[in-house]
């Protein structure tokens, strides 16, 4: 009975701060996830520090300067202005923070397995300063299981109580950059905490930050499976999408014309689109870590594996398609100049985290073509040790290239003249749809 007075003490105290507005918040990890959720609980009325190991990131939070393209330049600015909004990369500030948000990458080594260091090192920062009434919500995208079996374990040598003493929860993080409807303020957010005090704890603090619903599942595993199975759905219905692409092209078929008829269908269908692959940190990267949980329950994701061989095939079909093209003005790849409009993984962003266009760049390259390309979004980039710049778009390139090939639809291009000017214009997106002198779908 004792014991239940003071966790509930510990958990009102908590409450009353968020509630009030006086929890002091951090979020560690500064970028495509982090950023814009500091800036939403700033905007809300909290203290917000944040953590990142990248000083450059760090000191241009502290100067306003935004470099994310989700976040409003002024919104960043503002609170940021009104000390809202610190960052450093000092976890000695942990010390002073009621609750605490991971967002750190959760990527796949070179042998298609987890890579939980970030999550690892930052829950091993939060251990050294975890107080009592401190809350602990890991974001970063993971297979079902981790905050229970890797995040808790830490922070429980502290000695302190899980539930009791400090709260902890998973919410995944929903972030679509480049979406002009849905953003961090307006999507529903998931949440499901080790106990039920950690989950209701948390929700509270989601509900004081954002305008859309909250939603409270019964565990962290639920909300982290529910998490990877948005993205396999995405990840095996957008193969499903790129094969029949494969098999269109093959029978003389447009698939563009296909998935508009299709479209027609008031239920039951849910239109998805092919393209050069798959590119982003969640859909080519998390059904994998389900993949890999998998296995420890003697079960093979045979259609998740399927889908992903699919997906990561589709860079070679371009390249196989490029080749073909280049055959019928009697050029071979070697030699020829190549130029590809984007190389962000989707339009009107500038991350170009596992793009198709770079494996593109790669396999190019490899048979010997001479490879340029414009991004309005990039200006250079490195891949594979070699630093890329973004060229001029003129008509001398355009009309110059042996093949301009359409990687990325960023709404900035026009279509129409490139399409006019080039040779021959190949549209993995069809950006052209609507153009008349269309010369390759």
């Amino acid at each position: 009975m004792e014991r239940e007075k003071e966790f509930n003490s510990t958990y009102y105290e908590l409450l009353d701060k968020i509630e009030s507005k006086r929890a002091v918040i951090g979020v560690i990890g500064l970028g495509y996830v982090g950023l814009p959720l500091a800036v939403e609980k700033a905007k809300a009325g909290y203290k917000v520090i944040g953590f990142d190991i990248q000083e450059h990131k760090v000191e241009k939070v502290n100067n306003g300067i935004n470099y994310i393209g989700d976040i409003l330049d002024g919104d960043l600015k503002e609170v940021v202005k009104q000390g809202r909004l610190t960052a450093t990369n000092d976890y000695a500030f942990l010390k002073d923070v009621d609750a605490v948000a991971i967002c750190v990458p959760t990527p796949l080594d070179k042998n298609k397995q987890p890579d939980l260091s970030y999550i690892i090192n930052s829950t091993k920062e939060i251990a050294k300063y975890l107080h009592k009434g401190m809350l602990v919500v890991l974001e970063s995208t993971t297979y079902p299981g981790t905050t229970e079996e890797v995040v808790k374990p830490i922070l429980d040598e502290t000695g302190l109580i899980c539930g009791e003493d400090y709260f902890l929860a998973y919410s995944p993080e929903r972030v679509d950059p480049g979406n002009k409807q849905y953003n961090t303020k307006n999507t529903p957010k998931v949440v499901g905490g080790v106990t039920k005090q950690c989950t209701k704890i948390t929700a509270a603090l989601y509900r004081n930050v954002l305008e859309s619903e909250v939603f409270e599942v019964s565990s962290p595993k639920v909300a982290e499976m529910e998490k990877i199975y948005e993205n396999t759905f995405r990840n095996i219905n957008i193969a499903l999408a790129n094969e029949m692409a494969i098999i269109c092209y093959r029978m003389g078929i447009d698939v563009w014309e296909v998935i508009e008829a299709a479209k027609t269908k008031p239920y039951g269908f849910m239109a998805f689109y092919p393209g050069p692959g798959l590119g982003g940190h969640c859909i080519p990267i998390d059904p994998f870590y389900l993949a890999w949980k998998a296995r420890e329950y003697d079960y093979h994701t045979r259609l998740i594996e399927t889908s992903g061989e699919i997906n990561n095939y589709m860079p070679e079909f371009v390249v196989e398609r490029i080749s073909r093209i280049l055959n019928r003005f009697k050029k071979p790849i070697n030699g020829s100049t190549i130029l590809l409009l984007g190389v962000a993984y989707k339009k009107d962003i500038d991350d170009i985290r596992e793009s198709p266009a770079l494996k593109i760049i790669s396999i190019l390259e490899k048979e010997g073509a001479v490879v340029k390309y414009n991004d309005p979004h990039v200006p250079e980039f490195k891949h594979n040790g070699k630093l890329y710049h973004s060229e001029n778009l003129t008509d001398d390139l355009l009309s110059s290239s042996d093949l301009v090939v359409i990687t990325t639809d960023h709404t900035k291009y026009d279509y129409e003249h490139i399409v006019k000017t080039a040779k021959f214009v190949f549209d993995t997106r069809n950006a052209t749809k609507n153009l008349k002198e269309l010369k390759e779908k």
